[in-house]
């Protein structure tokens, strides 16, 4: 029995959890690969919910905000004491003004949003696509998305209780250049390179376009 596999949360479908273990992997190594290129960077957490990561690759230097709604950032107090060079910015993502908060919009920034946009509008994409690339100079964003063909066809159990669901998905993030000018699309990161560190079969499965196709892909863009 893996590690993985001896982890259970309850009421999170096994489906999900590797998900999860999969884009946590890989947001891991993207993100710890630009700050070993821009270790005083800045970084903005986008809907960061309880998410971790920072206290995992903080390097001293980087700034790092984790932005979420007022009632999501209330949670994270109860647990987290964050300021100084790690804070939280209690705003939506679609609320212009969050961007002010960031200092030095000059430097290297890298904005991380993941497990949102499938959950929006594409009018919402756009709008805070906008938002970053109207306050940043030098950004990088690392971006998840969800396959149309998933998003019309999987229910997921974890979000029936919220309501929610899903409501926006691409085949790539070539195509969110079109959205902002100035955005350049870098590659897509298959959540299949993830799985594969979880399981092995996934070296053999991620050989097969389909499954590449449908997961759920991590995208990097510049501006």
């Amino acid at each position: 029995m893996t590690d993985m596999e001896k982890v259970k949360i309850h009421g999170v479908p096994e489906t999900m959890m590797q998900t999860l273990f999969a884009r946590t992997i890989l947001l891991d190594q993207m993100v710890g690969a630009f700050l070993e290129e821009h270790p005083d960077a800045t970084v903005v957490n986008i809907a960061c919910g309880l998410d971790t990561r920072v206290y995992r690759l903080d390097n001293g230097q980087v700034r790092w905000y984790n932005l979420d709604l007022p009632e999501v950032i209330d949670i994270r107090r109860r647990f987290l004491n964050e300021h100084g060079r790690i804070s939280m910015i209690a705003k939506s993502a679609m609320d212009e003004s969050w961007a002010a908060e960031i200092e030095d919009p000059t430097g290297e920034v890298l904005v991380v949003i993941e497990g949102l946009v499938m959950y929006l509008t594409e009018a919402d994409i756009k709008k805070i696509l906008f938002i970053i690339c109207s306050r940043f100079e030098h950004t990088e964003i690392i971006m998840e998305i969800m396959n149309p063909f998933i998003m019309r066809h999987m229910k997921e159990k974890s979000i029936e209780p919220s309501k929610a669901r899903f409501t926006w998905g691409l085949k790539s993030g070539k195509e969110l250049e079109s959205m902002v000018s100035g955005l350049t699309w870098v590659k897509d990161v298959s959540l299949v390179e993830g799985m594969k560190e979880l399981y092995p079969v996934y070296k053999l499965l991620g050989w097969i376009q389909p499954v590449k196709n449908l997961s759920n892909k991590l995208v990097i863009l510049r501006k």
